[in-house]
């Protein structure tokens, strides 16, 4: 076994490990867990997943090709000879604090806070973000009050957002508005009051004015990091309908601006189930890499629109709730951020 103990200072350890093949299993993790005894098996996770494990393969080690490759994919298959390097950042305290973060407050009593988030902001501390996201602005604004229901690492979180998917989210503040609020959420409204909306940018336009995506969602099979439509997987439901068209240099239709709703809440649901059906997110680098060439359709504005936007063109432009305390059905609508705005006018005047 080579390089099985971590070198360097606290503040900078880094791990060296050779495959020797004899490990007994071949996925990047477990080989890891094999030579790394003093990390375990969640921390290699959270290190592969975060950038900080790289390989060089056995070939670029005998001709001197390329250098170390970050792998972010704890199923990655290495083989004997291949050299993997682990770079171990200080460890950061498990639970989250206070940061004076500026928030957009759309609604707040002694129960519940509801926010505008904007684009880049990441909902809780997970590997690669544990500082500087919204559970850290929530606890330096709502102090001890906020819930803890949902663990040291989400107090008062009942639902999320992507890191760049802008609009509305509501945090509890204390455990009985956890506990309602999250109830509300599970049942999707299928029972009570509770809606969610957004309003979503989409490549083409669909043949007919409304429709519903039912289709099941889990962790894709090869990319763990994205979600797909998988026979087996969880159930999920988006309802949508057209509410714009727009055309292209062309004067044919390019791209679309869609209503959505939710009637079940998975991982990335409106993103895989619109490209899912051939229309995937403008901006959308996960789900719709390959309608990059669409651009060449767009009018010089609107494709300077969407190179700006540099994230999918997504934004949770409603929410609708119970009140926890006073059981009174509350509606929030905001409108587009000034990025997709901006997208909007510009595929507007392309036409």
């Amino acid at each position: 076994m080579q390089g099985s103990a971590l070198k360097g200072s606290p503040s900078d350890q880094r791990l060296d490990v050779v495959v020797t093949g004899d490990e007994g299993a071949v996925r990047l993790d477990r080989v890891l867990a094999v030579h790394s005894p003093d990390l375990s098996r969640s921390r290699l996770k959270s290190l592969i997943l975060a950038g900080h494990v790289s390989i060089v393969k056995k070939a670029s080690v005998a001709e001197r090709t390329e250098g170390p490759v970050p792998v972010r994919d704890p199923a990655y298959h290495v083989a004997p000879g291949d050299t993997i390097t682990i770079h171990v950042p200080p460890a950061i305290s498990a639970k989250p604090q206070g940061e004076a973060i500026a928030l957009d407050i759309i609604y707040e009593d002694d129960d519940l806070i509801v926010i505008n988030k904007p684009k880049g902001l990441v909902v809780h501390p997970a590997a690669g973000h544990h500082t500087g996201t919204l559970v850290n602005a929530l606890i330096a604004h709502c102090g001890e009050t906020l819930s803890g229901i949902g663990g040291v690492c989400r107090p008062g979180i009942v639902h999320r957002l992507d890191k760049d998917t802008t609009g509305l989210m509501v945090a509890a503040k204390n455990d009985a508005a956890h506990k309602s609020l999250g109830a509300q959420f599970a049942d999707h409204g299928r029972t009570g009051a509770m809606r969610r909306g957004y309003l979503a940018f989409v490549w083409g336009l669909p043949n007919r004015s409304h429709g519903t995506v039912d289709a099941p969602i889990d962790r894709h099979p090869y990319a763990r990091e994205k979600m797909a439509v998988r026979a087996g997987g969880r159930e999920a439901i988006t309802h949508w309908e057209v509410r714009q068209a727009f055309n292209g240099r062309d004067g044919k239709p390019v791209a679309a601006l869609l209503a959505c709703q939710l009637a079940t809440g998975r991982t990335h649901q409106i993103r895989v189930h619109l490209a899912h059906v051939g229309h995937p997110l403008m901006g959308d680098g996960v789900y719709g890499p390959h309608f990059r060439t669409k651009v060449s359709h767009l009018g010089e504005r609107a494709a300077a629109a969407l190179s700006a936007l540099g994230r999918q063109a997504l934004h949770a432009s409603l929410l609708v709730l119970e009140h926890p305390r006073t059981e009174k059905v509350l509606r929030w609508e905001t409108g587009l951020p000034e990025d997709l705005s901006s997208l909007q006018m510009a595929l507007v005047a392309a036409e």
